[in-house]
């Protein structure tokens, strides 16, 4: 990314979208498989966690939200449990506004998978694909029309489970051209005339290769075959994935490459709907197309390293791009620190968890995080926001303030991310944590330990460790000050 990619990232807040599309539930069941089954040779997966989440058009409204872009989304649901459970997933996003409409004749699509470990064992699917009812097609698309003025880009998010009819499309499409409204598609099949009239379509490099019947092996290819696009299709611009490549931003007379980001690949899944937020959000906040699609380009190299369908944050867009002394790669608000605790959780990493005020780092807190994370695979450390360290502590505390004291804490390697929390104890986050170990000093009993019981509860414990001697903040503070230390 540029030099100012912070800012740019920033700018995603005054971005407003409309999203259109097809939505649909993403299930996962995680678990080991260590046998096969005696009834047929099959794995059998034993079970330790589950997760439902947004998926399809859902999913790429996760993202914008987790952006910090405002959502207008439009769709359709079942009369049916899994609706009921997208209905409610989009209402906890604070910046969507989700307007959706019943089609009793029909599913809510399901797309469930079961993993173990790195590796998805199965994909269950359950969803009809015939185009919905005119009467249902007409209430979204007339409830979609009234706000279209409002959205700084819209995107219609194809996944061809009958939401997007080619006349819907048209009639979308020219009313946002109308408006003088970006549009930007992921589209879906092999015939792309369909997106007539878009900015930018999004496909990755088999859908490129089948929509436009060429090839597209190399760079050379794939400008090739994005121009056949452009010229045949009505189509402004081709933002081609190409996975491990990278992605090519293409136009009828130039075209630009950006290398891929990833530093690590776990799971694809997604990943595209990432790369469709990322673009319509900084085009919706008036960020140039080139700069739009190196932003989706970075966002995509850090949402291919989760597992699951995930969503990307700004503050890790922005940890890509900076030094680990900012504390910007460790140092995550609540609630992109319990999404990145999930991530290692159905990776299969075991999560431990300290708190504390960590004020003054000493010798005996150097010890403690190094003996916690030696026996977990990751460690988070909760630290008391100011206020609440003022509320304990007294006036005069703390004494570095908490950005000052979370840099200091991710120069650590023994840590590997750092949350705020306002509240005197940390319970409120280990419920939602739900790490696998709590760790305390020795100075706490067993029974005193917050937490230790909702720990205990889901299958975890508390670790107490041996703190070194004669070392405490306190006691540096009074020492500073010439008070007496007690002995």
């Amino acid at each position: 990314m540029n030099v100012d990619s912070a800012t740019l990232v920033h700018r995603l807040s005054d971005g407003h979208v409309l999203c259109i599309g097809d939505v649909m539930l993403d299930r996962y069941i995680y678990g080991s498989v260590e046998r096969i089954s005696p009834e047929a040779p099959v794995p059998v997966c034993h079970v330790r966690d589950e997760a439902s989440m947004l998926g399809g058009a859902g999913n790429v409204v996760r993202n914008l939200a987790a952006l910090g872009v405002s959502v207008d989304f439009f769709g359709v649901i079942g009369d049916d449990e899994a609706g009921e459970l997208v209905r409610r997933l989009l209402a906890e996003l604070d910046t969507v506004s989700a307007h959706l409409v019943i089609d009793d004749s029909r599913p809510t699509t399901i797309k469930e998978r079961i993993v173990a470990g790195p590796q998805q064992l199965l994909r269950v699917d359950r969803e009809s694909d015939y185009p919905i009812a005119p009467a249902i097609g007409e209430k979204v698309f007339e409830a979609a029309m009234a706000v279209i003025d409002d959205a700084g880009a819209v995107v219609i998010s194809d996944y061809g489970k009958g939401v997007l009819t080619r006349d819907r499309l048209t009639t979308l499409t020219e009313a946002a051209r109308r408006a003088r409204r970006c549009i930007v598609v992921d589209p879906k099949g092999n015939d792309f005339t369909r997106y007539r009239g878009a900015d930018v379509i999004t496909p990755n490099r088999r859908e490129l290769a089948e929509a436009s019947r060429m090839p597209t092996a190399d760079d050379a290819s794939v400008i090739a075959a994005a121009r056949s696009l452009i010229e045949h299709c009505g189509i402004s611009n081709v933002l081609a994935t190409l996975s491990g490549d990278g992605m090519s931003l293409i136009s009828a007379t130039d075209a630009r490459h950006f290398p891929a980001e990833a530093r690590e690949v776990y799971d694809v899944s997604g990943a595209g709907d990432t790369v469709v937020a990322a673009l319509a959000g900084g085009l919706a906040s008036g960020i140039a197309l080139a700069d739009a699609a190196r932003l989706a380009n970075v966002a995509a190299g850090i949402v291919v390293a989760k597992a699951g369908t995930a969503v990307v944050y700004p503050v890790e867009i922005e940890g890509g791009t900076t030094a680990d002394v900012s504390g910007r790669r460790k140092f995550m608000d609540r609630d992109a620190a319990l999404a990145k605790i999930a991530d290692w959780r159905r990776k299969g990493e075991k999560v431990g968890f300290a708190n504390g005020c960590f004020d003054l780092i000493h010798p005996g807190h150097v010890a403690l995080l190094s003996k916690a994370r030696a026996a977990c695979d990751r460690l988070v450390v909760a630290l008391n926001s100011d206020e609440s360290v003022r509320r304990l502590k007294g006036e005069g505390r703390p004494v570095q303030n908490e950005h000052a004291r979370a840099a200091v804490m991710s120069a650590f390697d023994s840590v590997d991310l750092i949350v705020l929390f306002d509240e005197d104890t940390p319970l409120s986050l280990i419920k939602d944590a739900k790490p696998d170990i709590l760790i305390k000093g020795t100075d706490y009993a067993r029974e005193d330990v917050v937490g230790g019981d909702l720990v205990e509860a889901h299958g975890g414990r508390v670790m107490l460790v041996e703190l070194e001697e004669g070392h405490s903040t306190t006691g540096t503070i009074r020492r500073m000050t010439g008070d007496p230390v007690d002995a």
